[in-house]
C-alpha cells in the first residue's frame, strides 16, 4: 500500500524508477516545437556545459532509487579485467589477422596494442577512482568535455559493446562446432538472399547471450564468483596452449616473420585492440567496489598487465606450431593442434575458448548495462533505463535492452564486419578519455587564466593535429619523411602543456604518472592506430555519429536543457531559503541577547 492506500506489486517496488521529472520540452506539441525553434540557443548553451563530480556522484545515482551493492575488492576486478579480456581477441581475431595481415609478426600487433591499451588503462583508473559511478567514461567525459562530446563517446561506446559482444558469441558458436568435432561454420545457417557478411545466420549466439545476460541480472556478485571461477579455468588452459603448443614448435614456420611488412603490423594492431576491449566495463562497477581507491588500481592495472604477457605468449605459440597461411580464420588454436598431431588437444582448447568468450560475456553484459543505466540517469535517455532493481541490486530493463540490441546483431552479421567496427569506435573513446584526462588536470572553471585556457587549446591542438596527420600520412604514403614534421609537432604541444599551462587540479587519490606524457601518448597512438582501420569502417562510424548527432539535437539536448534549467532552479530555492533561515536564525540571536546587554 502506499500512502493514499492504494495497491503496489511487489515486482513494481522492486523495480521502483526515479521520481517522475516533468521535462518542459516535452510535455506537449506546442511545448516541443518550441523547444525546436531555441534548438540553435540551447545548443550554444548546452554543447560545452560541464558536469560536476558531485552531480555524477550523488544527484545523478538518486535517479536510479535504489543503490548497486557494494561487494567487489580488488581481486573480483582484477578476475573481471581478465574475464572481460582474455577470451575476445585472442580467440575470436588472432587466426583472421595472422593469415590475411600480419603472419607471425603478430606479435608486435599485440605488444602495440598493448601498450595503447595500457595508457588507457591508467587514464580510465585515475577518473574511475575520482569518480566511481557506474557510468564510466560517460561520466568522466560529462565533467571535463561537456554534454555533447560525452553523449557522442556514450553512443560510440554503447555500439562497441553491442558489436563486441555480437563478435565473440559468434566465435562462440565456431568453437563449439569445434568441440563438437565438427566445421567451425557447422551451426550457422546460410541465406541466399541477404548480402554478403550478413547471410550466415547464428541462432546459437542469440542463445548463449540471453543465458549471459540471465545470470548478470541475478546478481553481480554471483557473477564475479562464477567469472572468476570460469577464469581460473580459462588461465589453467592458456598454460596448456603455450606448453604443449611449443612442443610441438616449428622455428622454420618464423622464417618469413613479417609477410605483409611494417603496414600490416600497424593495420592488426588497429583491429587487436579489440583483444584488449572489456576493461572499460570494470570501470563501469567502480560504483560496487568496496574501496575504489585502493581496489580499481590493483584490479585495472594488474589485469592488463597479466593480459598482454598472455597474449604475446599465445601469439607466439600459434605461429611456431603452424604456418601462418595454414592457420584457420575462425578456430586459430583448436585447428593448429589438430594439424600438429594433438587431436586430443584440439577438444582442450575449444573448451578453454568457450570458457574465455563466456566470461567476456558475462563481464560484458554487467559493464554495459551500468554504462546505460547512468547514461539514463542524466535524461539523455528515457529515465525507465535507469532503474535499479531493489532485490538483486541490478539494473534489469537496460540489461534487457542491450541483450535485445546484441542478439539482433550477432545473428546476422559476420565477424570481420564486427571487429574492424569496433577497433575505431573503442579507439575513438580512449583518445576522448585521455584529452579529457589532460583537461582535468591542466583546467578549472573560473580559477585557470584566459591566457593559461589559449596556450592550453593551441598544445591540444597541436597533439591532436599532428596525430591525425601521421595516421593520414601512413595511409597515403610508405615514406618515413613525414614523421619528421608530425612528431617533433606531438612533441612541442605536450612539452608546451607541461612547461606553459599550470596544474589546475591535483589527483586526490590516485593518479597518472608523467602528466601529460603519458595521456598524449595515449592520444596519439590511439589516433594512429585509427589511421590504420579501412575506409569502410569509418563510414560505419560515420553514419552512426550522424544518427546520434540527430538524435541528440532533436530529443537529448532538450532533455539535458530541462534538467539544467530544473536543477539551477532548485538550487536558487535551496539558496534562498538557507537565507532565509539564515536570517532568522541572526535575528533571534540578536533578541536573545537584548536582555543579556542590559543585564550585565
Amino acid at each position: 500500500m502506499d500512502e493514499n492506500g492504494n495497491n503496489i506489486s511487489r515486482s513494481a517496488a522492486e523495480n521502483h524508477g526515479p521520481p517522475s521529472i516533468k521535462l518542459e520540452s516535452f510535455e506537449s506539441f506546442y511545448n516541443y516545437g518550441r523547444a525546436i525553434m531555441n534548438t540553435p540557443s540551447r545548443l550554444v548553451n548546452r554543447v560545452m556545459a560541464r558536469s560536476m563530480d558531485e552531480v555524477e556522484l550523488v544527484e545523478a545515482k538518486k535517479q536510479s532509487q535504489h543503490e548497486m551493492k557494494r561487494t567487489l575488492s580488488w581481486w573480483d576486478l582484477m578476475w573481471f579485467g581478465m574475464g572481460s579480456v582474455i577470451g575476445s581477441g585472442i580467440f575470436v581475431l588472432t587466426g583472421l589477422e595472422v593469415k590475411n595481415h600480419v603472419g607471425p609478426a603478430v606479435v608486435l600487433s599485440y605488444v602495440i596494442s598493448g601498450i595503447s591499451a595500457m595508457l588507457s588503462v591508467l587514464c580510465y583508473t585515475e577518473f574511475a577512482v575520482e569518480i566511481p559511478v557506474a557510468g564510466g567514461s560517460f561520466a568522466y567525459l560529462r565533467v571535463e568535455l561537456g554534454d555533447f562530446i560525452s553523449f557522442i563517446a556514450a553512443g560510440n561506446i554503447l555500439l562497441e559493446y553491442v558489436i563486441g559482444g555480437a563478435a565473440v558469441a559468434r566465435s562462440w558458436t565456431s568453437y563449439f562446432a569445434t568441440l563438437c568435432n565438427q566445421d567451425s561454420d557447422k551451426f550457422l545457417i546460410q541465406v541466399k538472399t541477404l548480402p554478403h557478411n550478413y547471410n550466415q545466420l547464428d541462432p546459437l549466439a542469440v542463445l548463449v547471450l540471453i543465458a549471459v545476460s540471465i545470470f548478470a541480472i541475478l546478481s553481480t556478485k554471483a557473477s564475479s564468483r562464477l567469472n572468476y571461477i570460469a577464469s581460473f579455468v580459462h588461465v589453467i588452459v592458456i598454460l596448456f596452449i603455450i606448453v604443449a603448443g611449443l612442443t610441438k614448435a616449428d622455428a622454420k614456420n618464423y622464417s618469413d616473420f613479417a609477410p605483409f611488412g611494417a603496414r600490416g603490423i600497424f593495420q592488426s594492431a588497429a583491429v587487436l585492440f579489440f583483444a584488449y576491449v572489456g576493461f572499460d566495463a570494470v570501470s563501469t562497477m567502480a560504483e560496487e567496489t568496496k574501496n575504489p581507491g585502493r581496489d580499481i588500481p590493483i584490479g585495472l592495472i594488474g589485469s592488463m598487465v597479466m593480459t598482454t604477457l598472455i597474449y604475446c605468449m599465445m601469439a607466439v605459440t600459434l605461429c611456431l606450431m603452424q604456418n601462418y597461411s595454414k592457420v584457420d580464420e575462425n578456430a586459430a588454436f583448436s585447428v593448429a593442434f589438430e594439424a600438429a598431431g594433438l587431436r586430443w588437444g584440439k577438444y582442450i582448447v575449444a573448451l578453454g575458448a568457450l570458457k574465455g568468450m563466456t566470461s567476456v560475456l558475462l563481464v560484458g553484459a554487467v559493464g554495459q548495462a551500468r554504462y546505460l543505466t547512468h547514461i539514463a540517469r542524466s535524461h539523455l535517455l528515457p529515465s525507465w533505463l535507469a532503474r535499479v532493481n531493489r532485490r538483486t541490486g541490478t539494473p534489469i530493463n537496460a540489461t534487457t535492452i542491450m541483450l535485445f540490441a546484441t542478439a539482433i546483431i550477432a545473428f546476422f552479421t559476420s565477424l570481420d564486419v564486427l571487429a574492424n567496427l569496433l577497433s575505431i569506435s573503442t579507439l575513438f573513446l580512449f583518445s576522448l578519455v585521455a584529452i579529457a584526462l589532460l583537461v582535468r588536470r591542466h583546467y578549472a572553471h573560473g580559477a585557470t587564466k584566459k591566457s593559461d585556457v589559449a596556450k592550453f587549446c593551441v598544445c591540444i591542438s597541436l597533439i591532436v593535429g599532428s596525430s591525425v596527420a601521421s595516421a593520414v600520412y601512413w595511409t597515403r604514403t610508405e615514406g618515413w619523411f613525414g614523421y619528421a614534421v608530425t612528431v617533433p609537432l606531438w612533441l612541442v604541444g605536450t612539452m608546451g602543456i607541461w612547461i606553459l599551462v599550470p596544474i589546475a587540479k591535483k589527483a586526490k587519490i590516485w593518479g597518472v604518472p608523467w602528466v601529460p606524457l603519458l595521456p598524449s601518448a595515449s592520444v596519439g597512438i590511439n589516433i594512429f592506430l585509427l589511421g590504420s582501420l579501412d575506409v569502410a569502417s569509418f563510414k560505419r562510424f560515420g553514419y552512426w555519429t550522424l544518427i546520434l548527432v540527430v538524435y541528440y539535437l532533436l530529443v537529448g539536448l532538450h532533455a539535458s536543457y530541462d534538467i539544467a534549467k530544473l536543477r539551477d532552479h532548485n538550487n536558487n530555492h535551496k539558496e534562498k531559503e538557507n537565507q532565509l533561515n539564515l536570517d532568522e536564525e541572526n535575528q533571534n540571536n540578536g533578541v536573545l541577547a537584548l536582555p543579556q546587554s542590559s543585564g550585565n
